[in-house]
């Protein structure tokens, strides 16, 4: 995630040559689908341990 936030910022400055803008969002998109995919993979782990249901992690009610 830290790398991505300092590709984004280096993008947003717009100071990078051309290239290097090109490479920082190619690599930028490579981390994008490994963040989804490490979320989606807790969302997975989650959803069985808590029996097939999402909880909002808002709610302060106890687990039953």
């Amino acid at each position: 995630m830290q790398e991505l936030e300092t590709l984004l910022a280096s993008l947003e400055n717009g100071q990078l040559p051309l290239e290097q803008s090109i490479e920082a969002y190619r690599r930028g998109t490579q981390l994008l689908e490994y963040c989804q995919s490490q979320l989606a993979d807790a969302e997975q782990r989650i959803k069985v341990l808590e029996n097939g249901a999402l909880r909002n992690f808002q709610d302060n009610e106890p687990p039953q």
